[in-house]
């Protein structure tokens, strides 16, 4: 309160969000890039996973995009920015009819998640976008839905899709989908120099410090992967001066209520599918999660 009283309302807070973070997990101090670069092998704890908690075994395939990127970072202007906010945008039907687009997209970071759709929906998510992050799956497969200018970003959960994104930089064709959980994009309009790998010292310890799920020898297990979301929010607290979130959250108490912002379907279906799974570890999980 004493570092930031003085300031006037609405601006910046230089290291508010580490800050806030270090007083309730003194060990969030450790600096991490958002994005890989060619110096990554100096994080000796992704070098002892394979993915999605590191890139274990996939140090060569890593080296060949990152010569081709070229680029590490969110660019010169946002890189050199002093004090940056952002904001991470998830995809719950809580942003329907809130009018929050214009504070969204007064953040420096807006950050986006896999193919949550903009256009047509500006009044509530804004129309800003610096990054998207997002795994093969979960990637925007209609070409004309992507931004005019915006990083891609590939959150690794699997070899498979480093070796998917190798095909999105070079752009070859993609000849098989075996090993994916469904169907994925097969074109990325981005130039190498906007496609980034994400730190996977996030998901790491998004996982197994900031939640708390089982470590199962840093092997990717059940009830052992994050969301998208904390990922992102985990990345964002290392990096930004000050984080802020929207879109996340599902009430279970409005069955009518939109689950995503962008599509018809009701809360009434995710409590329809939660009620055959939860168990008291699930339970405890879904509450970590929320708080998040």
């Amino acid at each position: 309160m004493y570092k930031y009283g003085n300031l006037s309302e609405g601006a910046c807070k230089p290291g508010f969000a580490a800050a806030k973070m270090t007083a309730i997990y003194p060990k969030f101090t450790k600096l991490a890039p958002m994005f890989l670069d060619p110096n990554y092998k100096r994080f000796s704890k992704i070098g002892d996973y394979s993915p999605p908690f590191g890139v274990k075994s996939q140090e060569k395939i890593v080296d060949i995009l990152l010569s081709a990127t070229q680029n590490y970072g969110l660019g010169e202007e946002l890189d050199s920015t002093y004090c940056k906010t952002c904001i991470i945008v998830g995809n719950g039907g809580i942003l329907a009819n809130k009018s929050l687009g214009s504070r969204i997209d007064e953040f420096d970071v807006v950050v986006r998640l896999n193919e949550a759709p903009v256009k047509g929906f500006e009044k509530d998510v804004g129309s800003k976008t610096t990054m998207r992050i997002t795994y093969p799956e979960g990637a925007i497969q209609k070409t004309e839905r992507y931004e005019t200018q915006s990083l891609f970003v590939l959150s690794a959960f699997k070899a498979l899709d480093f070796k998917w994104l190798r095909h999105m930089v070079f752009n070859q064709r993609l000849r098989s989908t075996d090993g994916f959980w469904k169907s994925v994009a097969r074109y990325v309009p981005r130039e190498p120099s906007d496609m980034r790998i994400l730190n996977p010292y996030f998901i790491q310890e998004a996982s197994f410090k900031l939640i708390g799920l089982p470590h199962n020898n840093g092997q990717m297990g059940r009830g052992n992967i994050p969301t998208l979301g904390t990922v992102a929010i985990t990345m964002a607290l290392h990096n930004c001066d000050e984080v802020a979130v929207a879109g996340f959250g599902y009430n279970m108490s409005t069955p009518y209520a939109p689950l995503h912002y962008y599509e018809k379907i009701r809360m009434s279906a995710i409590k329809e599918v939660t009620k055959y799974l939860i168990c008291p570890g699930l339970t405890t999980y879904l509450k970590r999660r929320s708080s998040y």
